[in-house]
């Protein structure tokens, strides 16, 4: 009977491959690849354009073609823009890197025990805080930047390193991935069987919950670290004191001298390259776990 069932099903499995060839356009094959390119280089032209422009000094930025070399300068635009106003560009980036490293890190934990608790425990009023949760998404963080401002100031932290940072420790959004992935990858039947074995709460939640989120912890940690780098408005806001400044508000504050020291617009331009090579590398460090949360997803 197998003998006789396996070329019926092989001659099945190659009519639906036929069937499926059969159904494939060509030219709708192509009009995607078109599409997808053109967007490709669409978003990768600004960086192209950054690219080029940081390589070349002030008087060849307008004597030369903006989206091609001229004569490699790059290192000696670097060099300049290092030891520019006593090394302030590097202290911007340590300030960047302090608020974001440390925000992204704890922003996440937090996140994650928030939405582990809302996803694990049943409790009277978890929908009730899971909906204002929902409700801190929708609100956009430029409009509480002048509340927190208000409120840091009763307190006399304006002006302070913990007024861009304990802001940044606050993410709704994580919170929402975060229980909807400890509902649908955290097993009841693991948790209960964590506590027969005498495993306490915090224990499990460290040792067990959190290692079958990474994926998820991954993504909320990204989301955090892309938004404080790139946070403006808040520093902006809340710092007078240029050396606490973070690199994006940093460059802000040079180009409005540009028309005043018209040579900080070549420096402008470098820090913002190398300003964005930070987000690159941890995008390319942590893809993987992307990959594995992808793969597990598939076979649960």
């Amino acid at each position: 009977m197998s003998a006789t069932d396996t070329p019926v099903r092989t001659q099945g499995s190659a009519d639906a491959e036929r069937r499926l060839g059969v159904k494939e356009n060509p030219v709708s094959r192509v009009g995607a690849m078109i599409v997808m390119g053109v967007f490709t280089v669409y978003f990768l032209m600004p960086i192209w354009w950054l690219l080029v422009s940081a390589t070349k000094d002030r008087a060849q930025f307008t004597s030369t073609a903006p989206l091609w070399f001229a004569d490699f300068s790059l290192w000696t635009n670097i060099s300049n823009l290092l030891n520019y106003g006593d090394g302030i560009f590097v202290k911007w980036m340590v300030n960047s890197a302090l608020y974001t490293v440390g925000g992204a890190f704890f922003g996440t934990i937090l996140a994650a025990m928030c939405g582990y608790a809302l996803g694990k425990y049943p409790f009277r009023g978890r929908e009730t805080i899971f909906n204002v949760v929902l409700g801190g998404v929708l609100v956009p963080a430029t409009a509480l930047a002048l509340p927190l401002f208000l409120l840091f100031s009763t307190v006399s932290l304006t002006n302070t390193f913990w007024s861009v940072f304990l802001p940044s420790l606050v993410s709704p959004f994580g919170v929402y991935l975060a229980r909807i992935y400890a509902a649908a990858s955290v097993p009841d039947e693991l948790l209960e069987a964590a506590r027969l074995d005498g495993s306490g709460e915090v224990r499990t939640f460290f040792t067990v919950s959190v290692r079958l989120m990474l994926p998820a912890l991954v993504t909320v940690f990204l989301f955090q670290f892309v938004a404080i780098w790139n946070n403006f408005f808040l520093p902006l806001i809340m710092l007078r004191d240029e050396s606490t400044f973070p690199v994006t508000l940093g460059l802000y504050t040079w180009t409005t001298q540009v028309n005043q020291i018209p040579e900080l617009s070549g420096l402008v331009l470098v820090g913002a390259l190398l300003s964005i090579i930070p987000l690159i590398v941890i995008f390319l460090l942590l893809q993987r776990f992307w990959r594995n949360g992808l793969g597990a997803g598939s076979v649960k």
